[in-house]
């Protein structure tokens, strides 16, 4: 029979960002509907980002990720987030765990509030862009755990209720997506934070996270410079092109103004100079060095046999003379004794000749 563990045991074993960051969740979104419930206020501008109000409450815009402002949104986030931020945080630690929260949940809010305010001033419309829109949730969170599930898991297959099955690369675009959709069709609060998270959470993943269990002879490495991780490889082929051009001349701009943080070169290799990045980046590359080395040694040993000009195997190149051969031959080279003459009186048997002593002997 099998021993559940006790709660208190259970709680303990959860690093403490994430027990941390779960109990603000419940408590705060417990907060909101009561203040609701009491009629107390209606937007809680300083609980929420109201892109109107947020500038006299600037703490919003990192704690707003607490506030749920329904019971399915609040049991959708308890179900997938603290499991996500466990894993994260046994692999990352709690430091980086929690700039990750604050990074991609901040700025994606910092983009929402410009993006509302760009809106009111291209229609005037300060009711509906400055005052009726609340950002709120995990929504912008969850798309970034996905973005960095990708960065790390990127094949582990998902299974649901054993009908929905998908791997994990492919979740952050079809949440994407869905956003994409839901925005257009008018619900743009809350579902275009969706958008923002992603990026932001790509961007810091990319090239600012810094990757203390990577650092080689006392350089840290930032971000994640590898090919599998590049902007253009979670789009489709036809938009590889325009989006490489984009993406190039993005970066080599924030390269020249220093916004973007540099790693040192490689320190084992002379002769060739690493791209800034990762130690995933250095790990793909010597994977391809010594499969391309692979390749040309396997090419190199299965060289077909050469024909002839006819398409006939060539002759087989003569073989050496047998022993006893060239024994016979060096003999011949050797002189010999002379040969000794028969006797007058001893005559020659010929061929089909017995002799009478002989059968008597026999």
């Amino acid at each position: 029979m099998a021993v559940l563990p006790s709660p208190l045991l259970f709680l303990a074993s959860i690093p403490p960002v994430t027990r941390g960051f779960t109990a603000a969740t419940i408590v705060s979104s417990l907060l909101y509907t009561w203040l609701r419930w009491s009629g107390t206020t209606l937007d809680a501008p300083y609980l929420t980002v109201v892109p109107g109000s947020s500038l006299f409450y600037p703490w919003t815009f990192v704690t707003s990720v607490l506030v749920e402002t329904s019971i399915w949104e609040l049991i959708a986030s308890l179900i997938f987030v603290p499991p996500s931020l466990r894993y994260l945080e046994r692999v990352w630690g709690s430091i980086e765990t929690l700039k990750f929260i604050i990074v991609s949940v901040g700025f994606s809010n910092i983009i929402a509030f410009g993006f509302n305010w760009i809106e009111f001033m291209v229609t005037k419309d300060a009711g509906l862009f400055l005052y009726g829109m609340q950002y709120h949730g995990q929504m912008a969170l969850q798309i970034a755990i996905l973005v960095a599930f990708t960065q790390l898991i990127p094949e582990h297959q998902i299974q649901v209720m054993g009908v929905f099955k998908a791997r994990v690369k492919t979740l952050p675009m079809a949440y994407l997506t869905l956003s994409t959709v839901l925005t257009f069709l008018g619900f743009q609060c809350p579902w275009i934070i969706i958008q923002f998270g992603w990026f932001v959470g790509w961007i810091y993943l990319r090239f600012y996270k810094k990757n203390t269990g990577d650092s080689v002879g006392g350089i840290d490495s930032y971000g994640d410079r590898s090919e599998t991780f590049s902007l253009i490889s979670w789009f489709p082929p036809f938009m590889h092109y325009p989006l490489s051009i984009l993406a190039n001349f993005v970066h080599s701009l924030a390269t020249r103004l220093h916004l973007i943080p540099t790693s040192g070169s490689d320190l084992e290799s002379g002769s060739y100079s690493q791209v800034p990045g990762s130690a995933r980046a250095e790990a793909e590359r010597r994977r391809a060095m010594a499969l391309k080395a692979l390749d040309q040694r396997l090419a190199n040993t299965a060289t077909p046999v050469a024909t002839t000009s006819h398409g006939s195997l060539p002759p087989p190149a003569p073989r050496a003379p047998p022993p006893v051969a060239a024994a016979r031959s060096d003999s011949t080279a050797m002189p010999s004794s002379p040969p000794v003459a028969p006797r007058a009186n001893e005559r020659t048997k010929s061929v089909g000749e017995i002799d009478i002593g002989d059968l008597t002997k026999s």
